[in-house]
């Protein structure tokens, strides 16, 4: 039995990382990533109705504080329908982001091409903003 997720992307509206100094490091901050089980999930990216990424081999990042998000290979992205973004955000706990965008939704995902040591494994994986919009249960 596969899971599926729909995810509907919508952008950031971040053109530039917020002004000030970085957010301090907390060392009791965690942040996990894994891989799925193989054929556990399917990731399906949609943006009014197109699908620009689906996977079965996604990542999940859990960090405390916030939603789990999933990181696509970019072999399983549409990247011929992104334009890379001149946005770079920075993570103390992942790293330096880079950052692709749709015509009409600036930032919509991002990556990290150096992560840090605890999240390797999302090395030039792409995960996009937005909100989880279908769980199915799916032979597959």
């Amino acid at each position: 039995m596969t899971t599926i997720y729909t995810i509907l992307a919508e952008p950031t509206n971040a053109s530039a990382p917020p002004p000030g100094p970085r957010p301090p490091y907390d060392p009791d901050h965690l942040v996990t990533a894994e891989a799925a089980e193989e054929g556990a999930l399917r990731v399906r990216v949609l943006r009014d109705g197109q699908v620009l990424a689906e996977s079965t081999r996604p990542l999940l990042v859990r960090e405390d504080g916030l939603p789990v998000r999933y990181y696509l290979p970019s072999e399983d992205v549409r990247l011929d329908l992104l334009t890379p973004s001149d946005t770079r955000t920075t993570c103390p706990y992942k790293g330096v982001a880079s950052y692709w965008s749709l015509p009409d939704a600036p930032d919509i995902a991002w990556a990290y091409h150096e992560p840090l040591a605890a999240v390797t494994l999302i090395k030039d994986h792409l995960c996009f903003i937005g909100t989880e919009s279908e769980s199915t249960d799916a032979e597959g």
